[in-house]
């Protein structure tokens, strides 16, 4: 197997390697389908995920296009696939709610600066050694995070005021609120999330996100169901990419902005190099780290530049396309131009998409990121779960930040500990025993 992570080769984008060894019209058919089939699953995805973060459906269709597009194309692996992530939702919603879209953009361009200076100094090899407990802990923690987020528009919740951004005072506050439960949005948002699960099981081959979607879409205009929509909510879909502009910003706002900031690199980081190891694991290739950080970095400041959010090499799109027979990093770059296609064509249509069904649609996305296994493997050693549930539980009490940091450190602390009693066990002489008594010893068999 080559070895991707080369020195000779650590700043050659996959794209440019798989170009010298030649790409044949063969290739492109099989790169062409297995970008199709990307597409179809990254369109209600990428909307789905925009919406959950507090901005308009058309960001997640951007970051998208522009971002996943140069992640395929400068990335360190021949297979992973970029787009927003729902791993970011809380993060994304978190800044808009603070600082403003324009913050957010901003926020977004600077931690897109921080990765590419990270993966230019050969520094991808830190983030990837973070615990195993630190990344399923902060994992599952974001999936709890994701499913309550999406409560409120699963059941057609009206709020008394803003929805909070903590866990407890959300789910307080969304108590409150179950006298004004919608039956009619909250069967079409449960009955899509059964249509995806079902389709996942008896035909895993179809399109069980865009069948659930659609099928929720039709069902709603033709009963004329009282529910929020794209169309009531945002308004019209963008028909294409906006003219691309630097956000404003204030040297002031940077120095408010740069913690928010380092949680965007830490995480984008963090998920983009996990994605590119089951790739790795699927397709038996080896990716460049340090290369696949500069992409991410530069395709984050490109889709800020063009008003998308934050982007990162996601797990499901990247094993969706190897699955469907992907062989090089064109299948990621022609999804993107399918996305703009859709975005030129079927921009109207999005308008009827029930606000419900995306949010059925996420209660999938956090269900499959929450390890389940995994969590409860970890449990059984007490060390590893107490790295976990710190690290878990500060995610979904505090932040993602504070929960990894104090998982790293938890994990570091052990480690140290470990180490230290080891020294100390191999300095302590061992007293010689006379003669007589090893020969006891020996005899007695102890």
């Amino acid at each position: 197997m080559p070895d991707g992570s080369s020195t000779a080769h650590v700043y050659r984008p996959k794209f440019v390697t798989v170009l010298a060894e030649g790409y044949s019209f063969v290739s492109l058919r099989k790169d062409g389908m297995a970008a199709l089939t990307v597409a179809i699953v990254a369109l209600p995805l990428s909307m789905a995920i925009a919406v959950a973060s507090g901005v308009s459906p058309e960001r997640g269709l951007y970051t998208a296009v522009v971002g996943g597009f140069l992640v395929s194309a400068l990335g360190g692996s021949r297979f992973q696939v970029g787009g927003p992530a729902g791993a970011f939702i809380v993060l994304v919603a978190a800044t808009v709610a603070k600082f403003g879209i324009e913050g957010l953009l901003f926020t977004v361009l600077l931690s897109g600066a921080m990765l590419t200076v990270i993966g230019l100094l050969r520094l991808g090899s830190l983030i990837r050694y973070i615990p195993h407990a630190v990344a399923v802990g902060f994992t599952c923690g974001i999936a709890v995070t994701i499913l309550a987020s999406q409560l409120k528009d699963l059941g057609g919740l009206t709020l008394a005021g803003v929805e909070p951004g903590p866990l407890f005072p959300k789910l307080a506050m969304l108590g409150q609120a179950l006298p004004t439960l919608s039956p009619a949005a909250l069967a079409v948002g449960v009955g899509s999330t059964a249509v995806i699960f079902l389709l996942r099981r008896w035909r895993p081959t179809w399109p069980g996100m865009l069948i659930a979607i659609v099928a929720a879409s039709i069902a709603t205009l033709l009963l004329r169901l009282p529910i929020e929509t794209i169309g009531s909510h945002f308004g019209g879909l963008a028909h294409g990419l906006l003219a691309p502009r630097l956000p404003l910003f204030t040297w002031s706002g940077l120095l408010e902005i740069l913690p928010m900031a380092l949680s965007f690199t830490l995480l984008g980081g963090i998920e983009s190099l996990l994605s590119a190891k089951v790739a790795d694991a699927m397709t038996r290739r080896k990716h460049r780290y340090n290369m696949e950080l500069v992409a991410q970095g530069i395709a984050n400041m490109a889709s800020a530049l063009f008003g998308g959010i934050s982007v990162t090499g996601t797990i499901a799109r990247t094993a969706t396309n190897i699955r469907a027979g992907a062989v090089s990093p064109v299948a990621g770059m022609l999804h993107s131009g399918f996305l703009l296609i859709f975005m030129l064509v079927a921009a109207p249509l999005a308008s009827f998409i029930p606000l419900s069904a995306l949010a059925g649609l996420l209660v999938v996305v956090a269900w499959n990121m929450a390890e389940r296994k995994e969590f409860r493997d970890l449990l059984r050693d007490w060390r590893t779960g107490s790295v976990l549930v710190a690290t878990f539980g500060l995610t979904i009490v505090e932040d993602l930040t504070v929960g990894i940091i104090a998982g790293c450190l938890l994990a570091a602390g052990f480690a140290i500990f470990d180490r230290v009693v080891r020294k100390r066990e191999t300095n302590v002489e061992i007293p010689t025993s006379p003669p007589s008594m090893v020969g006891d010893r020996a005899t007695r068999g102890d």
